[in-house]
């Protein structure tokens, strides 16, 4: 199962820190850094979808929104329309309603993998009539799960299920319908199940929902009924909406600025394996932008984002590792993720410059340990 994805148009809306902090700097895309070599303030590198923002010369803020998602199913999005982080492609999860052995015997065969038997006895129970039995055959077809691959079937399970309401099997018929399988393209209707769906609780529809509004094709643009979709998915726990609400508050796009929060966006989001908001949250915390200052945490965020191959973070531990702000200076280290940063696309002339005076020891054991993650060692 797919969901939408936007390509994100402005960088106004990337999350970062941005206040005068006599810390460490993470400057913004194409802005001269000052010539002094003192570490200044996070800020928020206003770059373009692929993390184009050029390197600066102080430390320069980690930001999240450093990929490009692929474009929905809709048109491009217009350039006057705001940058969303992307929708996962994610199956169904298709959810088994309380107090109903039959079915939970369906989802556990689901869960452990055993899609064979969890066909049989989805097949068995959807004959009863049961909408989270038609929704798990529609996922299993959809999916190749325990059964050959077939859209059309597919289609058609999720379409009985919707028809007696199941909420998850009008947005994955919806998202079918936006990509053309199991019929053809099908905008309008995949709106109306979008907004049934979104209406049952249905946080993924919400979400996908706010991304039509934001687009401005499908849907004329309507960034005050994007931002209410989002507060649903993000009420619902959808963490890709969460961070893009964040930017909604940061900015004050769709709803009245509010960085205190944006901060507690940033921060759900993170909780939830967002690497994007994992580093915007970062920024908010070295930073102190709507929330407490708190660098080790906010250096502990970068490495964990780093590790999740995040480059802009990557790049951002580079600096905060060069002038030891919030941890330990560890030339070695950093330049261990700048190289690595460099290896994803994310070069950086300034850090070039920094490492041409690296001590002989420190330069090898950077590209050493670079090799090693990147799993180039012989």
């Amino acid at each position: 199962m797919i969901m939408l994805r936007l390509t994100p148009i402005l960088a106004v809306l990337l999350l970062a820190g941005t206040s005068a902090v006599a810390q460490m700097p993470l400057t913004p895309s194409g802005v001269q850094p000052p010539a002094t070599d003192k570490p200044k303030p996070l800020e928020r590198p206003a770059e373009k979808p692929k993390a184009s923002e050029k390197a600066a010369e102080k430390p320069p803020a980690p930001t999240a929104a450093a990929k490009k998602p692929a474009p929905p199913p809709a048109a491009a999005a217009k350039p006057a329309a705001p940058s969303l982080p992307s929708a996962p492609a994610t199956a169904t999860t298709t959810s088994p309603p309380p107090n109903d052995p039959n079915v939970d015997l369906v989802y556990g065969a689901y869960q452990r993998g055993q899609y064979k038997t969890a066909f049989d006895l989805a097949t068995a129970k959807a004959q009863t009539g049961d909408p989270k039995a038609m929704a798990m055959l529609g996922q299993l077809y959809e999916n190749a799960m325990g059964v050959k691959r077939d859209y059309d079937k597919a289609a058609a399970w999720y379409k009985r299920a919707a028809d007696a309401g199941d909420r998850e099997s009008m947005f994955a018929l919806a998202m079918m319908q936006l990509a053309g399988r199991g019929g053809p393209v099908d905008r309008q209707d995949a709106v109306k199940l979008l907004a049934s769906a979104a209406k049952l609780g249905e946080p993924k529809a919400a979400y996908n929902l706010a991304l039509l509004y934001l687009d401005g094709q499908t849907l004329p643009q309507d960034l005050k009924r994007s931002a209410e979709l989002l507060q649903m998915a993000a009420d619902g726990g959808n963490p890709e909406a969460q961070y893009a609400l964040a930017t909604f508050y940061k900015e004050g796009t769709g709803v009245p600025k509010d960085p205190q929060k944006a901060v507690q966006l940033l921060q759900a989001a993170a909780l939830a394996e967002n690497v994007d908001a994992e580093v915007e949250y970062a920024i908010a915390l070295y930073n102190g932008t709507g929330t407490a200052k708190n660098l080790p945490a906010a250096v502990a965020l970068l490495r964990k984002a780093a590790k999740q191959n995040s480059p802009i973070a990557q790049n951002r531990l580079a600096w905060v590792l060069y002038y030891g702000s919030g941890t330990p200076a560890d030339k070695a280290e950093a330049y261990k993720w700048h190289l690595v940063a460099k290896t994803a696309g994310k070069g950086d002339p300034k850090l070039d410059e920094k490492f041409a005076d690296l001590s002989p020891d420190d330069r090898t054991k950077g590209e050493q340990a670079a090799k090693r993650w990147l799993g180039t060692t012989k």
